[in-house]
């Protein structure tokens, strides 16, 4: 198998425009002691790009830009100690020679770890507001393909097990705050009351509810192999839960959730809570999402449909920073077949970085 790529940066934001011949033939020895080929793009107004060419594959890019921004990139296929000690001493000396050169007229030195491209291990996944980061995982434990969705669980030194479907994470084992939030943060009693989980295939909601005592909760998850993928990984989430598909005071459906509300609507059957776990709300507005947000109406209208009038709706949202898909979700409450309120919770969920905020809806009280 081949090594994969690691991607090391350097760069300089100087106090003043940049003298560009003199950076490069600064720099310029550091790079041929190593060995590598150089070829030089010079354009009048706009600086050098410079490559340097190692016979291993190695590469880096020097940018130098005249108004004071001067870029090292460094393409490595060495992950080996000792490759990584040559990498960095390259780049201590650059970082010596600039400063010998600039003479303390520089007002950023950035270095940032290593991007690791093409490793077996993915360890980068963005925020849902468009952030890099950088997860601390070692180990993949299940990565499969079911007829929906990719579905991986990793494994983190700090949150333990984290389930991502298909790009996106959606629940660590040190996320309890997640269940809690969509659970009502412990405001409710579910004590001899009727629930509805939609989707929850990580078995945290149900595991988490059935400890209190519900008269019945029934979970509809349409994919069976999230299902036995976290409860074979994720049992510090899902406890036992998932280990039949029926208890006591639960019941699992494998199916789609849309037919399924509909036939309980048509029933007349109602739930004290309804939680759904199936979906953030969309990011975009753009005409390809058009039909998600109808997803999500739809699904909110049905569940209004199958809600007690005093029962309650608690569903994520999204992220903190996406304030205008924030907003156009509220829009879309006051669109439903019948009139209903909200509040909303800022939590910290651990393993996604970032605050995440939760609904809870209810049907408005009208006067008789």
């Amino acid at each position: 198998m081949a090594a994969a790529a690691r991607h090391s940066t350097l760069d300089f934001l100087l106090g003043a425009t940049a003298d560009c011949n003199a950076v490069l033939k600064a720099l310029q020895p550091i790079f041929q002691e190593q060995g590598m080929t150089e070829t030089v793009h010079n354009w009048e107004d706009h600086g050098y790009l410079v490559t340097y060419i190692k016979k291993n594959g190695s590469f880096a890019n020097l940018r130098i830009h005249p108004h004071g921004l001067v870029l090292v990139d460094l393409q490595s296929y060495n992950d080996d100690m000792k490759g990584r000690e040559e990498v960095d001493q390259l780049l201590n000396k650059v970082e010596e020679r600039m400063k010998e050169l600039i003479h303390g007229n520089i007002k950023r030195v950035k270095r940032l770890p290593a991007i690791l491209r093409g490793g077996v291990i993915d360890r980068y996944w963005p925020t849902a507001d468009g952030r890099l980061v950088e997860y601390d995982i070692d180990e993949v434990v299940y990565d499969e393909d079911s007829p929906f969705q990719n579905i991986k669980i990793l494994h983190s030194k700090q949150f333990g097990n984290i389930l991502i479907l298909s790009g996106d994470v959606n629940l660590a084992e040190s996320d309890l705050a997640y269940t809690q939030a969509i659970m009502g943060s412990g405001k409710e009693d579910y004590t001899g009351k009727e629930v509805l989980i939609l989707g929850g295939g990580d078995g945290g909601i149900l595991y988490e509810i059935v400890k209190l005592k519900p008269k019945m909760v029934t979970m509809v998850e349409i994919d069976q192999m999230v299902i036995d993928g976290c409860k074979k990984h994720m049992r510090k989430t899902c406890g036992d839960v998932l280990d039949n598909l029926k208890g006591d005071c639960y019941q699992v459906l494998i199916e789609d959730c849309i037919p399924v509300l509909k036939r309980y609507a048509k029933e007349g059957r109602m739930f004290d809570y309804v939680i759904n776990d199936l979906t953030a709300v969309p990011i975009s507005t753009s005409p390809e999402e058009d039909s998600t947000w109808e997803f999500l109406r739809l699904i909110l209208d049905l569940s209004m449909k199958v809600l007690k009038q005093d029962g309650k709706y608690f569903t994520q949202g999204n992220c903190i920073n996406l304030t205008d898909a924030l907003t156009l979700y509220e829009e879309q409450l006051s669109r439903l077949y019948c009139p209903v309120e909200f509040s909303k919770e800022i939590v910290c969920v651990p393993s996604y970085m970032e605050l995440w905020v939760f609904y809870t809806i209810w049907k408005k009280q009208t006067d008789i």
